[in-house]
């Protein structure tokens, strides 16, 4: 073989390495529900490696990516078909090792998941090759990797959805971009946004409803990417600029003077529920629906005020909320109570800035609306704990006792609460009595063989966890007593989510003195709400619930106010209907009129509940 030949056949096979040298990507995303690998082509790479590194035809690429009939340019993202092989089924037992498990919930998004578990996206994603970032779908179940749990920040959840993001950005269909919803962004505003109709910006993404839109999902919009990032795309029609509520935090609010009803009139409520949603009836918000009546019923006997009620179905679409506030019928509106949730507000507050008209939110805590016009009975979460300084601070001997599964959301608020304050950490761990060594973690008497006012706070989200560390801790008490020790000193600082576990013994609650913090709470046995509770069952045949005592102070409360300076007399002052006090006021910077009162619900060990 001469030299020229050995050089040809030798520069021969380098090529044929460097076909083949392709490193395959990493980056799988979902375009239109199909799903893709984004590939960076780097200098020297052909479609002819490609090809063989992701075992698709060279066809194939191009119909996806038409600009590389020309030649591959470094640098630009290519998409290229997924192609999976099977995987081998893991068992149950391993998987229940490995992994948790989490279903998805209506409107839930991936970054929403990721940041429940604080856990990185692109984790879930590897561990579930089936799951559309961008779609979940109802009651999809997801595996959640153990190990991960609680190594994802906040701000680094946002950095990778926003990568993603610009990931789907860099190879988008011409003419479209990919937005992330933010907080207070609704289907209307979108629309808006991008000239386009909700009817069209749903069928843009898959038959996606206005209920389902959440902050955080990534969303196919008209324009280009460039355009999306510049903010250039202005709204196809155009609105007046004080017709339209400014809902930013940072920039001005209109003032809104509201008028007095005189004492003859007639008051005109408007109330928003999502009292049936696709034809299936929602029993929370017709129970909210009767208390309202009823507290109508008072206002009229003690104050002989008269009042009309106008029901409105919102079943949680903001088309719908949209045509009901550009009705004849809603013009002559003076209260309007609802919607329910924050994504359909916006229509709402528009009306209500132009017509002077108060909006109250029943039951959501908004977070996207900035309004003088906007009234919020559900409590500030930033004020949840100012009534637990003493529980905390001074010389109490704090205790967090931790589980192997953790309640994340409710150690950060106590982790929050105690700033600098001392405190411990013990880890409960269960053992069957049978089986208990001397010093076993089941037996929890040595926190408790002390003289100090101790704070016991259980950071656990396994109610079995729970309902054994408030019996293990009322056991311990009772063991040091009747062996005439003095007596411990100990309350429980408990997560108001336990009153919804079902296996959680309630007369633990009393035995250990717990205490929560809560949006509201009903004395069933104070004079005001047993008689509450007759009129209800007299009129209604049924039980009253949470929802209904707070249909009934929400009446209460808001019809009497009409007849005089509403935003003066709420400011500042306390209300009692039934359930936990109310007092209004504005935060610095937002104009939105927000209780600032939370409940502290002390359980006693004689079985009695206090209320501060």
């Amino acid at each position: 073989m001469t030299m020229k030949r050995l050089c040809a056949t030798v520069l021969l096979l380098l090529l044929s390495v460097c076909a083949f040298a392709v490193q395959k990507s990493g980056t799988i995303v979902y375009i239109n529900g199909s799903k893709f690998y984004i590939h960076t082509v780097q200098p020297g790479e052909t479609l002819y490696g490609l090809s063989k590194a992701y075992e698709v035809g060279e066809k194939v690429i191009l119909q996806y990516n038409p600009s590389a009939g020309g030649g591959l340019k470094a640098g630009e993202n290519v998409k290229i078909p997924f192609v999976t092989a099977v995987p081998e089924p893991k068992s149950e037992r391993k998987l229940r090792r490995t992994f948790d498990s989490h279903t998805v919930a209506q409107g839930e998004t991936l970054y929403a998941i990721s940041r429940k578990y604080e856990i990185p996206i692109q984790t879930v994603i590897e561990d579930n090759p089936s799951l559309d970032p961008t779609n979940l779908r109802l009651g999809e179940r997801i595996l959640i990797r153990k190990k991960e749990i609680g190594s994802e920040d906040e701000a680094g959840a946002k950095e990778q959805w926003e990568a993603y993001r610009n990931t789907l950005n860099s190879v988008a269909e011409e003419g479209y971009a990919y937005h992330m919803v933010k907080p207070g962004e609704t289907f209307y505003s979108l629309s808006r946004r991008f000239g386009i109709t909700e009817e069209q910006l749903g069928t843009l993404n898959g038959g996606l409803k206005p209920a389902d839109l959440k902050a955080g999902a990534i969303i196919k919009v008209p324009g280009s990417p460039e355009e999306l990032a510049a903010g250039e795309r202005q709204p196809a029609d155009t609105v007046r600029a004080d017709s339209v509520p400014d809902l930013s935090a940072d920039n001005r609010v209109k003032e809104i003077e509201f008028r007095a009803l005189r004492r003859s009139a007639t008051l005109n409520v408007a109330l928003m529920l999502p009292i049936a949603v696709d034809g299936d009836a929602n029993s929370n918000y017709l129970e909210f629906y009767q208390g309202f009546l009823l507290g109508l019923d008072s206002v009229k006997t003690k104050s002989g005020y008269s009042v009309n009620v106008c029901l409105y179905n919102t079943a949680r679409d903001a088309e719908k909320i949209r045509e009901i506030t550009e009705s004849d019928a809603f013009r002559n509106t003076d209260l309007i109570i609802g919607p329910v949730y924050e994504e359909g507000l916006y229509p709402v507050i528009r009306f209500a800035e132009e017509h002077n008209v108060p909006v109250v939110s029943p039951l959501a805590n908004i977070t996207g609306m900035n309004s003088d016009v906007l009234f919020q009975l559900a409590p500030d979460p930033s004020r949840k704990y100012e009534k637990a300084g003493d529980l905390v601070n001074g010389d109490k001997r704090v205790t967090l006792i931790c589980t192997e599964s953790a309640d994340k959301e409710f150690e950060r608020e106590m982790l929050a609460l105690l700033g600098d304050s001392e405190y411990r950490r013990y880890t409960y761990k269960y053992e069957h009595p049978t089986a208990r060594s001397a010093d076993s973690p089941s037996d929890l008497t040595p926190l408790l063989e002390n003289t100090d006012d101790n704070v016991f706070i259980i950071l656990s989200d396994n109610e079995v966890d729970i309902d054994r560390i408030l019996a293990a801790l009322a056991s311990a008490d009772t063991s040091l007593t009747s062996r005439g020790r003095t007596a411990p000193r100990f309350v429980v600082l408990g997560n108001t989510r336990w009153n919804r576990y079902n296996t959680v013994d309630r007369a633990m609650f009393f035995k250990n003195r717990v205490i929560f913090f809560s949006t509201y709470h009903a004395k069933r046995d104070s004079e005001t709400v047993r008689a509450f509770d007759d009129a209800y069952i007299r009129s209604f045949c049924a039980l009253p619930t949470l929802f209904s005592y707070r249909g009934y102070d929400t009446a209460m409360i808001f019809a009497p106010a009409m007849y005089g300076d509403i935003e003066y007399d709420l400011e500042d002052r306390r209300y009692t209907p039934l359930q936990t006090t109310y007092r209004f006021g504005q935060n610095e910077g937002r104009e939105n009129h927000v209780n600032r009162n939370w409940t502290r619900v002390n359980y006693n060990s004689d079985f009695t509940i206090t209320i501060e």
